[in-house]
């Protein structure tokens, strides 16, 4: 029976956790006693309980983020009733600044910071039977060539059907106070040569998706650049995603980019605000005409994927001025755009603005912001809703034609935020609301109150809809098409014979 468990709560089953495996491959000499154990938020606590302690383990070391720390509280609780001789070590984000903000107090260790080093040296003195007085254990960043690499303990299922987490550098060069990585100001980056040698591997073994954890990418651009060699040497398919700084694509860079295949490469851009002002407020040095000038690049000359951020809730940054914002980001990209609601993360330096912007947060994870002095409560709501239904609608690409026509005249923001409004009142939930439905209040929306001819919008539903194999119109939209998108005409896939009319009368 293994004496250590490695465990954590991912949010889904296909995000593998690097964090894991690289504590594991650390373990040197107790690693033979040790396993790693991977549950997701839909398992049952009590369930993940059992399935640890069936293991004997001596030690319970468990990885603690904003999305799972309320669960890892609960487990901690359950584990420590049911098995108080275990010894629960806690490590991650979550325990690594004070003051914790979830109560895990049950837990016997703290492991605070990059814990790979640390953490076998702890293991080593309990299975020693000299336990370290103290419960908060800081462990100071290791240099990255004294790790042991993690990626030989991805298994096949793991790299056959789940993201490929991999990360060539550690810490970011940015002070952005969002942010958890700009207290590491000093990157740290892997040895290139080593580093490849471990993804060849990977690809032997059949990974194809990797998702590189890099904060800033291109920062390194020699590294970058043998990296990105690396990927265009391979024979597709293949998938890769980099986060990459949104201002620092020199001419090297771009003409690498533009030879990815489509499909293969995707860019997650963090903007956050395009405001000057608001930027100065975070500590986030941007050149916003460099970044208009790389997003039409990337948009028009590569075949990358883009999923690019704004935050609402900054301080200093009105409602107004994040609709502007968005506008100007829509008309840049047609990629994704995710607007996310600010978080207060433990170990940033947000909190000095808490008094002279109003900032008052929530005190439970993911610690958003409730209100600040420019967006009163009722309205901070409001965005988180219209967040959540630009994920649904227009981030989902499942109406990528139709969901233009809730903007005519380019104000994208408000536009939008009308049928947010709409859907919410229409709807009174978030969460939920299925394809379908959400075609067809899509549909009455744009015919009641936008205008639309009932022809016009169940042609754009159908050809966004239809053009996936084996989905159906809903009759409230079927009724109104008159013309089929062509990869749908006579295959008969949920077409009603008014339908099938139709489309030979247009083909006629």
């Amino acid at each position: 029976m293994p004496g250590i468990v490695l465990t954590t709560i991912n949010a889904r089953y296909i995000h593998a956790s690097l964090g894991l495996r690289w504590l594991y491959a650390n373990l040197r000499e107790l690693q033979p006693q040790a396993c790693i154990q991977e549950y997701c938020l839909t398992d049952q606590i009590g369930d993940m309980a059992e399935k640890i302690l069936a293991s004997q383990p001596a030690i319970v070391g468990i990885g603690v983020y904003i999305w799972n720390a309320a669960q890892v509280r609960q487990l901690v609780g359950m584990l420590k009733r049911v098995a108080p001789e275990v010894c629960v070590v806690l490590g991650g984000p979550e325990v690594s600044h004070l003051p914790l903000r979830v109560d895990l107090g049950e837990a016997d260790y703290l492991l605070q910071g990059e814990g790979e080093l640390a953490f076998h040296t702890l293991c080593a003195a309990l299975l020693g039977g000299a336990p370290p007085p103290d419960k908060l254990i800081p462990a100071a960043p290791p240099a990255v060539e004294d790790l042991t690499s993690p990626y030989p303990f991805y298994t096949d299922e793991d790299l056959a059907h789940r993201l490929t987490y991999v990360e060539a550098s550690r810490g970011c060069p940015f002070t952005c106070e969002f942010c958890l990585s700009s207290i590491d100001k000093q990157v740290r980056p892997f040895a290139v040569d080593a580093f490849l040698a471990e993804m060849e591997e990977l690809w032997r073994r059949g990974a194809r998706t990797f998702k590189f954890v890099d904060r800033t990418f291109n920062s390194n651009l020699v590294a970058a650049g043998r990296i990105l060699d690396f990927f265009l040497a391979k024979e597709p398919p293949f998938h890769v995603h980099f986060e990459v700084i949104p201002d620092h694509f020199p001419e090297a860079l771009k003409e690498r980019l533009q030879r990815f295949p489509a499909g293969a490469l995707q860019l997650e851009v963090g903007i956050q605000t395009l405001h000057p002002p608001t930027a100065a407020n975070i500590s986030r040095r941007l050149d916003f005409d460099r970044i208009r000038e790389n997003l039409a690049f990337l948009e028009q000359a590569t075949t990358a994927h883009l999923h690019v951020d704004l935050i609402v809730g900054l301080p200093g940054e009105s409602i107004d001025q994040f609709g502007a914002n968005l506008n100007a980001l829509a008309g840049l990209t047609r990629g994704e755009i995710q607007i996310g609601i600010l978080k207060k993360l433990s170990g940033t330096t947000l909190s000095r603005h808490d008094h002279t912007y109003g900032m008052v947060y929530s005190p439970d994870p993911p610690y958003e912001i409730l209100r600040n002095d420019l967006i009163p409560f009722a309205r901070m709501q409001e965005m988180k809703r219209l967040a959540r239904f630009w994920d649904l609608v227009y981030n989902s690409g499942n109406f990528g034609r139709t969901v233009r026509l809730l903007w005519p005249d380019n104000d994208v923001f408000h536009g939008f935020l009308d049928f947010s409004r709409w859907l919410y009142q229409e709807t009174r939930a978030t969460w939920q609301i299925g394809l379908p439905r959400l075609a067809e209040l899509l549909f009455r929306y744009l015919v009641e109150h936008k205008g639309w001819d009932k022809g016009e919008a169940a042609d754009r539903l159908a050809a966004d809809i239809l053009v996936i194999k084996g989905r159906v119109l809903p009759p409230a939209i079927s009724a109104h098409v008159t013309r089929l998108p062509d990869e749908r005409r006579n295959l008969g896939a949920g077409l009603t014979k008014r339908q099938s009319r139709r489309e030979e009368q247009h083909r006629g």
